[in-house]
C-alpha cells in the first residue's frame, strides 16, 4: 500500500502540489473560523436546581424543600451525583450527570421530575426553578456601573441595572443570563402600625388582601357601536404611594378607613442578601454575564463589550458601565503563549533542518511539512468541534517537531541517493526508491506515535477534558505529516532536489563528517563491547529509579490566571452591614499593596443563578497592575507579600484562589480550595466536632495554607414555638400566628405597582421598631373572635437558640468539608502525610466516614487510569512493531528503548524542581513514540543491510552510521520545537512546561540510547 501511494505521488505530482496548496489555504480560514478558549471547558455535565425560600431556616430549608427535590431526582438515567446546600432561604441542589449526556437531555428529565418534587413541598415555600445553562467557564465578563456625578442613589442605580443595562445585555447572542447584585431593588413599603391595627379593628391579613383586591386590572370584551369596536378596559391598578395611601381596608359608620391610616406607605429597597464594594470607599450596583452553554467565550465577550459601548450611549449622564474581569484577557494571554511558542518552535525546526540538510531545497520539501500538517489538523478540528485553546494549540506545539520527522527520513534518502547516484538512474526513478526503500519504517513509526496518545484519549472526567484536545490535535497533525510524507514529499522531492556530482563542501556536510568522526569510534567500541553498553544502559535505569523515587506529585501545575481572589468567610452570626464594614476595611489593606490598582468585592449573594454565598462569606477580586511593574517574579509571590500585608483580622478565614479555579474547584467538590477533605454522617454537632480536630491536625502538616472549616452550625435564631393549648383557649388558629411572624416580621410581596414596562413589589411589614427585637416580637397583637387582642407572647414560647448555618448533602447524606490549598511542596506527598496523621490521631464514630477530593482525587484517578490503559497500548505498540519488523527479538530490542527515555524525563524534572503531573505524563507518552521512532528507523536500516550480506557487527555499525542524521534531525527537531514552551513564561505556560521538560531530557537520553547502545 504504502509502495502504491508513492507512486501515485510522482505520476501525479502537479496534483499533488495543488493538493498541498488547496489544504494549506482551507486550513488557514477553519482556524480563523474556530472557537476560541483559554483551555478546554472541564467542568461535568451540570443541572442546578435553585429554590428561594423566604425567611426559612437551613433546618426547614433542608426539610421541606431539599430532600423533597433529592428524592424526586433519584434513578435519573445518567445522573452520577446529587450535591446539594441547604442555606437561610435558599436551596440549592446541584445534579451531576454522566460525561457525554445531553445538557439539553439532563434538563429536560430534571425538569419533568421537579413536578413531582413541587407537590411534596408544602405551599408557600418556594419555587424550584433550573440554574443558567452554562459551565463553570460560563461567567465571561464582571462589571460595576460608575457614577461619576454622585447624583444617583444606589436604589436609581439598581434600577438602571435591572430595567436597562440587563434586557439589552440579555439581548446578545450567547449571553443565558445577567445576574445583578449591589444597591437596592425599588419597591414600595407598606410599614403597618401594629397599635393603629387595634384601634381599628384589623388585621395584617386584612390588609394584605385589601391590597390584592384594590390592584389589577381586568378586561370587558368589546361593545359594538357604530360599526366600530370599542375595547372595554377597566384599570384599578395602583399607580403609586398615593393610590396605595387610598386604598381603603373597612367603613365605620360610613366612614372609610384608609391604608394610609394604619400603615406608612413610602419607597425603599428589598430585602437584600448581598451586595458589591470597591476599594474600601463605596458600594457598588454590580453585575456578571453568563454565556450560554456551548458559546464561544471569546465571540460572545466581543459582542458584550460592543454592546456595553452601545449601552452606555443610552444610560442617564454620568452613568456608565466599567467591566472590572473578562476573561478575553485570559484568553489573549493563553493563545499567546502557545502561539508564540509554535512560531518559536517551528523557526528552529526549520533552522536545523537548514543546517543539517545543507540547503534550501531539502530544507523547503521538509519544512512545509509543517504547515501542511497543521492545516489538516486545523481542518479535523473544525470537523470534530475542537476549539483553539492553551491545550489543542499545545499538542500542536508538542508535535511540531515530530510533523518533520516522516518527511525528514524521505528526504535524507532521496538526498543520498542522489549524492551517490552520479547518473546512473533517471531522478523519477531514483526518488521513487529512496522514498519506497524508507516508507514502511515511516508509516509504522508515525502510527505508533499516533497510537501511544491512546491513553490520553482514555483519560475520563475533568483530566480527560484537559488533555483530550491535545492527544486529538497532536494525532490529527501527525496523520497529516503522514499524509504529506507518503503524497506530497516525493512530488516535491522530484520538483525541489536535484542530483550532485559531488560531495557539496558546504556547511551541511562539514558538521554530517564532523559528526561521523566523532561517532565512529564510540559506536565502534560498544558494538564490540556489548557487555559495557548494557551495563551502561542498567546504570542509567537505577538512576532514573533513584531519582523517581524522590519525585512529588501534583495533579496540574497551577495556571496563574492573572487574577487574584481573596475569599473571607466571617463569623457565622454577622450581619450584612458588618461583613461589609469588614470587607472594606481589608480592600484599604490590599491597596497598600503597590501591585493593586483596585479591588472589586462581593459579599452574600445576589440574583439567583451564579453564587449561594451567605452574607458572611466575601469574593474579593484584585485587580492587578501589569507584571513588568510588579517587584516580585511570579504571582505566588505576589500573593505572599498581600497576605502579609493584609495580616490576621479577628474572627476572619482567608482563602487566595482565581475566578476559574475557584469556580471548577467548587463545582467538582463544593469547595473553593485544592484539597476537600469530607467527613460524612448524619449529626451537625458530631460533624462540626469531627471538622474542627480533622482541621486542627491538616493545619500541623508542613504545606498547609487557608485551612478552613464549613460553618455548618454558629448561627443565631429567634425560635417561635406557639402553644397550642393556649390558641384554643383564645379562640386562635394557628394560621393567624404564622402569618403575622411571616408577614409582619419577615415581609411579604403581595402586588406590584408598574411604571412604564417597569415593575415594583409591593411589600407588606410592620414598622422596624415593632419587630427588631425579640421583646417587641413578643409584644404583637393577634386579634381574637370576640374582637379582644392578646399578645404573641402569650400564646407562644419566644427564645433566642444557635442553629445551623447551612447544611450540606451529598448522594442523600449530610456531611462536613475541610478544605486547605498546598504551598511550598507537592500535593501527593502532601496528601500522604495528612493521611497518615489524621488516622492516628482522629477516631471515627460508627456510621461516620472520610473521603479525600478535589485535585489530589483527580491526579489518582488520572493514574489508574493510565497504569491500566498504557501497558495495553505498549502491548498494541509491540505487536505493530512485529508486523513491522517480523521478529520479536528485534520488537523487543526497539521496546528497551522506553525504560532509558523515561531515566531522562526523570532527571529533567527533578533537577528544574517539577513534580510529576499528568502534563509529564502526557509528555513522556510523547516521548515513547519518538523513541520507538528513531530505534525502527535504525533498526530497520541495520536489517536491510544485514539482508545484503554484512555481518551483524558491520550492519549495526553501518546503519548507524547511515541514520546518524536523520536520527539527530529528528531528535533535535523534537527537542527544538518544544524548546519555547519551556523557556515561555506566559499565561499558561506552568501547564505546557513539565511536558517540555520531559521530552526534551527524554530525548537526551533516549537518543544516546538509540546511537550507542541501540
Amino acid at each position: 500500500m504504502w509502495e502504491r501511494l508513492i507512486h501515485f505521488s510522482l505520476c501525479n505530482r502537479l496534483l499533488m502540489a495543488a493538493l498541498a496548496v488547496m489544504v494549506i489555504v482551507a486550513g488557514y480560514f477553519s482556524f480563523r473560523q474556530l472557537p476560541i478558549d483559554a483551555f478546554p471547558d472541564v467542568t461535568p455535565v451540570l443541572v442546578q436546581v435553585f429554590t428561594e425560600t423566604e425567611g426559612l431556616a437551613p433546618e426547614e430549608v433542608e426539610k421541606y424543600v431539599t430532600y423533597p427535590i433529592e428524592t424526586a431526582m433519584n434513578g435519573l438515567p445518567g445522573l452520577k451525583k446529587i450535591r446539594s446546600v441547604s442555606n437561610f432561604g435558599l436551596s440549592l441542589v446541584n445534579l451531576y450527570f454522566e460525561d457525554g449526556t445531553d445538557i439539553y437531555f439532563a434538563r429536560q428529565v430534571v425538569s419533568e421530575r421537579l413536578q413531582e418534587a413541587r407537590q411534596a413541598i408544602p405551599e408557600g415555600f418556594g419555587e424550584p426553578q433550573l440554574g443558567p445553562i452554562s459551565t463553570a467557564m460560563g461567567m465571561v465578563l464582571f462589571y460595576y456601573l460608575e457614577d461619576t456625578t454622585g447624583r444617583y442613589s444606589l436604589t436609581e442605580l439598581r434600577t438602571i441595572q435591572d430595567w436597562i443595562v440587563k434586557p439589552h445585555l440579555m439581548s446578545v447572542p450567547g449571553v443565558t443570563e445577567v445576574l445583578g447584585i449591589g444597591g437596592y431593588e425599588k419597591q414600595f413599603h407598606v410599614l403597618v402600625d401594629p397599635q393603629a391595627l387595634r384601634r381599628y379593628n384589623l388585621t395584617l391579613r386584612e390588609i394584605t388582601e385589601a391590597i390584592r383586591a384594590n390592584n389589577f386590572n381586568v378586561g370587558g370584551g368589546f361593545l359594538a357601536k357604530h360599526g366600530e369596536e370599542f375595547i372595554v378596559r377597566s384599570v384599578g391598578l395602583a399607580r403609586g404611594i398615593g393610590d396605595l395611601k387610598k386604598i381603603v381596608l373597612k367603613s365605620v359608620d360610613g366612614t372609610p378607613v384608609y391604608l394610609g391610616q394604619v400603615a406608612e406607605v413610602k419607597i425603599g429597597g428589598a430585602i437584600r442578601r448581598g451586595l458589591q464594594t470597591k476599594d474600601g470607599k463605596t458600594e457598588v450596583v454590580a453585575g456578571q454575564v453568563i454565556k450560554l452553554y456551548g458559546e464561544n467565550s471569546s465571540t460572545v465577550i466581543k459582542r458584550v463589550e460592543e454592546k456595553i459601548q452601545e449601552i452606555n450611549r443610552i444610560l442617564p449622564p454620568g452613568v456608565r458601565i466599567v467591566p472590572y474581569y473578562e476573561q478575553k484577557s485570559l484568553v489573549s494571554a493563553c493563545i499567546s503563549t502557545v502561539t508564540s511558542a509554535l512560531a518559536q518552535g517551528m523557526a528552529l525546526v526549520i533552522a536545523v533542518l537548514v543546517l543539517f540538510t545543507g540547503g534550501l531545497r531539502a530544507s523547503v520539501v521538509v519544512a512545509l511539512a509543517i504547515p501542511f500538517s497543521i492545516a489538516l489538523a486545523f481542518l479535523g478540528m473544525r470537523k470534530f468541534g475542537l476549539s483553539a485553546n492553551l491545550m489543542s494549540l499545545g499538542g500542536l506545539a508538542i508535535a511540531i517537531g515530530m510533523l518533520v520527522d516522516g518527511a525528514i527520513v524521505f528526504v535524507e534518502n532521496v538526498d543520498r541517493k542522489l549524492k551517490e547516484n552520479q547518473g546512473r538512474k533517471s531522478r523519477l526513478a531514483l526518488v521513487g526508491e529512496a522514498c519506497q526503500e524508507v516508507g514502511r519504517p515511516v508509516a509504522f513509526a508515525v502510527l505508533i506515535i499516533s497510537l501511544v496518545f491512546l491513553p490520553i484519549i482514555s483519560l475520563k472526567g475533568m483530566e480527560g477534558k484537559t488533555f483530550r484536545p491535545l492527544a486529538f490535535t497532536v494525532i490529527l497533525a501527525l496523520l497529516g505529516s503522514l499524509v504529506y510524507a507518503f503524497l506530497i514529499s516525493p512530488a516535491l522531492s522530484y520538483f525541489f532536489m536535484r542530483e550532485s556530482r559531488k560531495e557539496s563542501p558546504g556547511l551541511s556536510a562539514k558538521i554530517t563528517q564532523f559528526l561521523t568522526r566523532i561517532y565512529h569510534p564510540f559506536g565502534e567500541f560498544f558494538v564490540r563491547h556489548r557487555v559495557a553498553a548494557v551495563a551502561v544502559a542498567v546504570g542509567l535505569i537505577i538512576v532514573g529509579a533513584f531519582v523517581g523515587s524522590r519525585l512529588g506529585s501534583e495533579f496540574v501545575p497551577k495556571l496563574q490566571e492573572g487574577t487574584v481572589i481573596l475569599r473571607l468567610t466571617m463569623a457565622p452570626s454577622i450581619s450584612l452591614e458588618e461583613s461589609k464594614r469588614i470587607t472594606m476595611l481589608i480592600e484599604k489593606r490590599l491597596l497598600r499593596v503597590p501591585e493593586v490598582k483596585g479591588v472589586v468585592s462581593r459579599i452574600g449573594r445576589g440574583e439567583v443563578g451564579a453564587h449561594t454565598d451567605p452574607v458572611n462569606s466575601a469574593e474579593m477580586y484584585i485587580l492587578l497592575r501589569p507584571k513588568d511593574t510588579w517587584r516580585v517574579k511570579s504571582q505566588e509571590a505576589l500573593v505572599d507579600l498581600m497576605r502579609k500585608e493584609i495580616g490576621e483580622t479577628p474572627g476572619v478565614l482567608t482563602n487566595f484562589t482565581q475566578p476559574i479555579e475557584m469556580t471548577v474547584d467548587e463545582l467538582l467538590e463544593g469547595v473553593r480550595a485544592e484539597i476537600a477533605i469530607k467527613i460524612f454522617g448524619e449529626d451537625l454537632k458530631t460533624l462540626k466536632e469531627l471538622g474542627d480536630r480533622v482541621a486542627e491536625v491538616i493545619r500541623r502538616v508542613p504545606g498547609a495554607v487557608d485551612v478552613q472549616v464549613d460553618q455548618i452550625t454558629g448561627s443565631p435564631q429567634l425560635l417561635i414555638r406557639p402553644d397550642r393549648e393556649k390558641l384554643a383557649r383564645y379562640g386562635l388558629s394557628l394560621a393567624e400566628v404564622q402569618e403575622m411572624i411571616e408577614v409582619g416580621v419577615g415581609g411579604k410581596v403581595v402586588g406590584e405597582i408598574f411604571e412604564g414596562l417597569k415593575r415594583f413589589g409591593i411589600f407588606v411589614r410592620l414598622k422596624p421598631e415593632y419587630r427588631s427585637h425579640p421583646e417587641a416580637i413578643g409584644r404583637l397583637p393577634l386579634r381574637t373572635p370576640d374582637g379582644g387582642f392578646v399578645p404573641l407572647r402569650e400564646v407562644a414560647e419566644i427564645r433566642e437558640i444557635v442553629g445551623p448555618r447551612q447544611i450540606t448533602r451529598e448522594n442523600i447524606q449530610r456531611f462536613i468539608t475541610v478544605q486547605c490549598n498546598v504551598s511550598g511542596r507537592d500535593i501527593g506527598s502532601f496528601v500522604k502525610e495528612a493521611q497518615a496523621s489524621i488516622a492516628s490521631q482522629v477516631k471515627l464514630p460508627p456510621g461516620y466516614l472520610i473521603t479525600w477530593g478535589g485535585e489530589f482525587e483527580l491526579k489518582e484517578e488520572a493514574n489508574r487510569r493510565l497504569r491500566l490503559v498504557v501497558p495495553i497500548t505498549l502491548a498494541l505498540v509491540f505487536f505493530l512493531l512485529f508486523l513491522s519488523l517480523g521478529s520479536v527479538r528485534l520488537s523487543a530490542l526497539i521496546m528497551a528503548n522506553l525504560p532509558l527515555a523515561l531515566v531522562g524525563g526523570l532527571v529533567a524534572l527533578w533537577l528544574s524542581g517539577q513534580y510529576l503531573s499528568v502534563p509529564a505524563s502526557v509528555g513522556f507518552i510523547a516521548l515513547f513514540g519518538i523513541a520507538l521512532e528513531n530505534g525502527m528507523v535504525l533498526i530497520t536500516c541495520a536489517r536491510q543491510l544485514q539482508q545484503k550480506g554484512l555481518s551483524p557487527e558491520k550492519a549495526a555499525l553501518e546503519g548507524a552510521m547511515l541514520r546518524l542524521r536523520p536520527v539527530l534531525m529528528t531528535a533535535l527537531t523534537s527537542a527544538l520545537g518544544l524548546l519555547p514552551l519551556l523557556f515561555a513564561s506566559g499565561t499558561g505556560s506552568e501547564v505546557q512546561r513539565p511536558l517540555a521538560t520531559v521530552v526534551i531530557g527524554g530525548l537526551f537520553t533516549s537518543t544516546l540510547n538509540t546511537l550507542f547502545l541501540l
